[in-house]
């Protein structure tokens, strides 16, 4: 008599030689396709849609004040050279 480990083992078997997926055969096993790839995704996006929008808000006001940043250091730099190269005698090796 096949011992309790050998049948999981059997059942494993002839689940991957028929293709199925053996890690999540029991929770969704037997739904149709609409629960597993859409019903789940809403639900998951409902539940964590303000986590996933604040990282998302976060992310994008970061890149922004990247951008103000650099926008304000260039023209700094634009500035000062475009002011100091006409007024002053200094050649540009002095920097």
């Amino acid at each position: 008599m096949p011992s309790a480990r050998q049948a999981v083992t059997d059942i494993g078997e002839r689940d991957r030689k028929q293709g199925r997926a053996v890690a999540g055969k029991g929770i969704f096993a037997g739904l149709p396709w609409w629960v597993t790839w859409v019903v789940v995704p809403v639900i998951l996006i409902v539940v964590f849609g303000g986590l996933l929008a604040t990282a998302l808000g976060f992310l994008i006001g970061v890149l922004f004040k990247v951008l103000i940043a650099a926008a304000l250091i260039a023209g700094v730099i634009y500035l000062v050279r475009r002011f100091t190269g006409s007024s002053s005698s200094s050649s540009k090796s002095d920097w």
